[in-house]
This record gives structure tokens, sequence and C-alpha cells, in this order.
């Protein structure tokens, strides 16, 4: 929701929580179409993160009252504009038993290029993306990176054609870790088969780091984070991404991400362990690079 000023944005938040509280049959999908399409963008803005009626309540009270709240971001920005459309990849740890399965059986765009990452990978890997994806959900494979990233890799492309097929053209792309070979691929900066094979080499690279590290996701803001490690666990536990206001993700040594998680237990922040084996995004990687440069010199972006 936007407003003209703050002022404007808690009272919009005040209006609209009384009336779901006063129209408990209207779908919380419904209020976010609606607020997203038939409404003004203005300066002052709030977005709020909810899959159920009860936290958007929740969220829409704090936000109404200028009280923080974990599923509410804020914000300013030039008004009469909405900009143009990002396509944004994450990283390892969004994967789902299952996912992707039911557009491969109903759209033919996405069971395409879902085709294509599987005759691109095929040099690389001896395992079947689509098999993969009809794992049960207690398969160790969702754990496996050199299998987890490849995969999520082509369903992330996939989708990227199925949003163009219906003429949604990304204006720009963003990736964080192994989302950025997707937004290289899609921007045209890496060729399909340059692509596939950047996404199956760095992950099976990860072998050699594995069983040292660990990381787990913080709800709190970076700097307290960074306080809390440099007060604890200097070189042993480095910030390793900033996922929101109040989502940090912390890697490093296996001992520190236990001790860092059950820190977080006692003092009633609710942290979780990140499914891996290894620590991203911090030196416990840098023995790496060489082997990566190696490996990846022969591909012209």
């Amino acid at each position: 929701m936007s407003a003209r000023s703050e002022d404007g944005l808690r009272a919009q938040a005040g209006v609209l929580r009384e009336f779901l509280v006063g129209h408990p049959g209207v779908g919380v999908a419904d209020v976010g179409a609606g607020l997203a399409c038939g409404r003004a963008v203005l300066e002052h803005r709030a977005v709020v993160l909810a899959s159920a009626r009860e936290e958007l309540v929740e969220a829409l009270g704090a936000l109404a009252s200028g009280e923080a709240h974990r599923r509410v971001t804020t914000g300013h920005a030039p008004g009469g504009d909405r900009g143009g459309v990002v396509f944004v990849f994450p990283g390892q740890g969004g994967q789902w038993a299952g996912m992707g399965l039911r557009l491969l059986a109903t759209s033919p765009v996405f069971a395409q290029q879902m085709q294509a990452c599987e005759e691109a990978l095929a040099p690389w890997v001896d395992w079947s993306v689509v098999d993969v994806l009809r794992r049960e959900a207690g398969d160790a494979v969702w754990e496996q990176a050199d299998v987890v990233q490849p995969v999520l890799f082509s369903v992330m492309v996939s989708l990227a054609a199925l949003w163009r097929s219906y003429g949604i053209e990304p204006d720009a792309v963003l990736g964080h870790s192994q989302g950025e070979i997707a937004a290289a691929y899609v921007c045209g900066a890496l060729s399909l088969k340059d692509a596939a094979k950047t996404v199956a080499l760095r992950s099976r690279a990860l072998a050699a780091v594995r069983g040292r590290g660990g990381m787990a996701s913080l709800p709190l803001p970076v700097q307290e984070v960074e306080q809390l490690i440099s007060e604890r666990w200097a070189d042993r536990l480095w910030v390793a991404a900033v996922n929101g206001p109040h989502s940090t993700t912390v890697s490093g040594d296996a001992e520190a991400v236990d001790e860092v998680l059950a820190h977080c237990a006692g003092t009633g922040v609710r942290a979780r362990r990140i499914p891996v084996d290894y620590a991203s995004h911090c030196p416990h990687v840098q023995p790496l690079r060489e082997e990566l440069l190696e490996l990846l010199g022969d591909i012209s972006p």
C-alpha cells in the first residue's frame, strides 16, 4: 500500500485492518490483488508479507501503530512511476519436493525450457532433473548441493521463460549466489550451455568444503548480527547474506553455527539452521577459487 505521507500510510493500514476484521469472507489474495492493481502508487510505501488472514491483520495493526513488525517493510520512493519489471533469482534453500511438477504437466513453455536445461546439463551430471523433482521430500537428494543447485537453476530459468511467454519482460535481473547464474542466462550474458556448465561445476566443487561448516538464518537486522558475531564468534562466523531488514544469514565453522543457534534459542530468537553442511559466502570457500577459475576458464560471456 502507499500514501502521500507516513501518517496517511498508517491510517490506510488501520482502515484496511478494520475492513478485514469486519469482512471475514474476503480472501487475502483478493486484498493483495486489489491493492497491487487498483490503487495509485504514491511516495510513502509499505509491504506486508502474509499468507494467512491472522498474520495480515496483526501486521496491519503494527503498521497502523507505527511499530516495527517482521512482516512489514516500509520505504519511500518517488511517486507516480511504477518503474520497471525485475526478475529476482534466489540462492539455494527454496527447493521443495514436487516443485514445478504441475507446470510441467500444464505449461508447454515451462516444459520445453526444462527439457532444454536437462539437455544442457547432460554432459555434466548423471541424473535427470525431472526425476529429481519427483523424489520424495525425505530423499537425501534434496540436501545435495551438486543436485539441488542445477535443479533450482532449471526451475528458475523455466519460470522466467513462462513469464516471458505471457509478455512479462524484465527490465533488469538480479541474482544471489547460484541465482546469479540464472540471471546471467536470462539477460543474455551467458548461453544456456555455459550457464549449465557453470552451475553444475560450481555446485560440484563445493564437495571439497563439505562437513566443515554450516549456515543459519537469523530474524535480526544485520547490524545486530554483526555486533553479536564480533563479541562471540569473530573469525568463526561471518555475515553471508542480508535478505531483508530483519533477516540475516550467517556462515562459518560448524561448531560456531551450533553455538549461535543455541544462543538464539536461549534468548527467544527464532533462528533456523539452513540444511547444508558447508559454509558459503565466507572464507571457507576461498580454497575453491583457483579450481573454479580453471574449470570455467573457457567460458565466454
